[in-house]
């Protein structure tokens, strides 16, 4: 799991990368939560994605926003960190220019970066959104969502309302092209805590029923 360096619009961005299975291995990026309320990349749901993803094979890779870590220049509020999240894609791509699949993975505030991201790069094939903030931010870009993905939401989230992801998920699938699923974790709340096993099984399940590209993780 290598440290890596990606020049990103406001300088460097602090990144760790893991290379997939084969020479056309599928890629996933990794959006971690807001930069002022103490996300990294080293956020636990993001790294339990991250695993999720190198375990079937993806080159992947998560990276520190702006302004965290050693990633340099300062918190721009979403849009900065849309171009960050643009940049680090970039580098993704340029490392696997025969990649079989893009997917984008956020959690919180790193889901809507990543929806955002989704409407700009049509090479996104999936998506996983981790209690994306539809109760905090706007999401009506989503019109029409391009492509279809899960969304994973706690039952017992007390900053993010679950009806709130519901009610996003629902307007989302009433377009014809894409279906998102939802899936609530009961008694998680806005972290996941005791619960990171059950987002990685329903992530990596939804994986493997939805990518062409999935390398099969054995089963113990």
């Amino acid at each position: 799991m290598p440290e890596v360096i990606i020049n990103g619009p406001e300088g460097r961005l602090e990144g760790r990368y893991s290379q997939g299975v084969g020479a056309n291995a599928p890629i996933a990026l990794f959006l971690h939560p807001h930069p002022q309320h103490g996300g990294t990349m080293n956020n636990r749901v993001v790294y339990t994605l991250y695993q999720a993803f190198t375990k079937r094979g993806f080159s992947c890779l998560r990276f520190n926003f702006r302004g965290v870590g050693r990633s340099q220049g300062r918190f721009a509020k979403g849009e900065g960190e849309l171009s960050d999240a643009a940049s680090a894609l970039d580098w993704l791509q340029s490392f696997n220019e025969n990649a079989r699949e893009c997917w984008i993975a956020g959690f919180s505030f790193g889901a809507w970066i990543g929806m955002q991201l989704l409407m700009r790069r049509p090479e996104i094939t999936g998506f996983i959104s981790v209690a994306p903030p539809a109760n905090q931010y706007d999401f009506s870009f989503l019109a029409p969502c391009p492509a279809s993905g899960l969304m994973i939401h706690g039952g017992d989230d007390d900053i993010v309302p679950s009806e709130s992801v519901g009610k996003l998920a629902q307007k989302i699938n009433a377009q014809k092209t894409v279906t998102v699923e939802q899936q609530i974790i009961d008694d998680a709340n806005h972290f996941f805590g005791s619960h990171l096993d059950d987002v990685e099984r329903l992530a990596g399940a939804y994986v493997d029923a939805h990518s062409n590209a999935v390398t099969p993780v054995a089963q113990d």
